[in-house]
């Protein structure tokens, strides 16, 4: 394969990330709903544990482990922001961006 192989094989990898992200945003929306009427806290550091072990432990690489995590931690936070629009609104739209996106320049 050449690099426009190569390119159009990441641009359908991208499809189906963004898909899958879409996916996942959804379920962490509906979770958030769930925690709302359970008066369960957002931030659940034991869940992001076995998040984190389950993706290492599946991870046939060559992406190393945590490099991984790294993404993972990033898209945890995006996802518990998600989760916070949907239990307080209003507290959500101040608190605006996650800590990280002053880091992201792409």
């Amino acid at each position: 394969m050449d690099i426009a192989d190569w390119r159009r094989q990441i641009d359908e990898l991208d499809r189906k990330l963004v898909d899958l992200l879409s996916q996942r945003a959804h379920a962490a929306h509906e979770i958030g709903k769930l925690k709302r009427v359970a008066g369960m806290p957002i931030y659940e550091p034991d869940r992001e544990s076995t998040v984190f072990a389950n993706v290492r432990k599946v991870n046939p690489g060559p992406l190393p482990d945590v490099d991984l995590q790294r993404i993972y931690e990033r898209i945890m936070d995006v996802m518990r922001q998600i989760q916070k629009e949907e239990i307080a609104p209003d507290a959500a739209e101040d608190l605006g961006h996650t800590e990280l996106d002053s880091e992201v320049t792409d």
